[in-house]
């Protein structure tokens, strides 16, 4: 029996794009490379029919979807304060990247079981950073927040932005190619995104998504390797400053042509959205509730659960592993409260058949 994956990434992937892992060894200073690399980043670019007609740019990565994340924060200027938006682990780990990276910033943070905080963003950007600081250069935020699967309003946080003048910044490594994204419309300056996650591709190689107007300010770079603007420049000219993980970008290749092919990120999403909808009413039969207070909170991609107070998490896991399943244990003040259940990657529907007989039977 094949393990099927339910965290949120890395994903089960097809035949089809594991069979590209045993692809032939090439290096990534020859040709064949060079094509690869090329076919990547127009093909990311067709994920969303705006962004080559916007002016967007996409830049590779070897590294997870963190590194992608810290990546685009070298468009953040060392002169300038970012105002990061957070309602979970993942923006907060953006406001830890920033101080590490010894750039300003001011965070607006809200409870991991609420949306972002529209009027305090508002009163912030109304008001200006604290005294002693520059002026906001960025918003910062995160789509997808995995901490709890709820997705936040990036549309209205970036009409709050673009009315303040100031770009917005975004994680989008659990949402790219499986939610909406407007990337103009939205005032995104630049997202992070990866393989791994809505693409179906394997683990190694992320990715960022900039205007390429943005590439033209000097670097806020603090790391030698995550700097946006260097591997952007290399890659232009079909290079690259280090090495990629070449199996990996190879799989990549062969998993946003499997995008393509299911008719892109509206068929993905609609997918993800029957197959939540089904794990939901599962767990809400079998007295797992969810731990967002409503169900239009969620993304398509992911649903956190309460245990029922008759189950431990550890006991659930160990019962959906032995059944074929890996599921997710909550984070910080939720760890051995809840569960999540992420539906990428590939899964039957005689997979989601077994999944449902055994949720019913652990859960119960």
């Amino acid at each position: 029996m094949i393990t099927k994956l339910l965290n949120p990434g890395p994903v089960s992937m097809t035949e089809r794009v594991r069979a590209a892992l045993a692809s032939e060894d090439v290096c990534h200073r020859e040709p064949e490379f060079k094509e690869l690399l090329g076919r990547v980043r127009e093909r990311l670019t067709s994920v969303y029919a705006e962004a080559k007609s916007a002016g967007y740019v996409p830049v590779l990565v070897g590294g997870s979807g963190t590194c992608a994340v810290e990546t685009m924060l070298s468009l953040v200027a060392k002169d300038e304060t970012s105002l990061v938006v957070a309602n979970g682990v993942y923006g907060e780990r953006i406001a830890a990247m920033l101080k590490a990276q010894g750039k300003a910033c001011e965070v607006i943070a809200s409870p991991w079981t609420s949306g972002i905080d529209l009027e305090a963003v508002d009163e912030a950007l109304s008001r200006g950073p604290r005294e002693g600081l520059k002026p906001f250069g960025h918003v910062l935020t995160v789509h997808h927040e995995t901490t709890t699967g709820r997705l936040n309003d990036v549309a209205g946080l970036g009409a709050l932005a673009q009315k303040h003048g100031v770009p917005m910044l975004l994680d989008a490594v659990s949402s790219f190619a499986g939610e909406d994204l407007q990337l103009a419309g939205w005032n995104i300056e630049a997202l992070a995104g990866t393989a791994n996650k809505c693409v179906h591709g394997a683990p190694g190689v992320s990715f960022v998504l900039t205007r390429e107007s943005a590439l033209k300010r000097p670097s806020g770079a603090t790391s030698v390797y995550l700097d946006l603007s260097r591997h952007a420049a290399d890659q232009a000219k079909g290079s690259t400053p280090f090495t990629l993980p070449t199996h990996v970008t190879r799989a990549f290749d062969e998993a946003l042509a499997e995008l393509a092919d299911e008719g892109g990120w509206h068929n993905r999403h609609a997918t993800y959205q029957a197959r939540s909808a089904r794990v939901r009413s599962v767990c809400r039969e079998a007295n797992a509730p969810l731990l967002l207070d409503r169900e239009d909170a969620y993304s398509a991609i992911l649903t956190s659960f309460r245990l029922p107070a008759s189950r431990s998490y550890e006991n659930l896991h160990a019962a959906l592993r032995r059944d074929g399943f890996v599921i997710y244990a909550g984070q910080g003040k939720f760890d051995g409260a809840i569960f999540r259940i992420a539906v990428m990657g590939d899964l039957s529907a005689s997979d989601l058949d077994r999944l449902a007989a055994s949720l019913r039977r652990d859960l119960g």
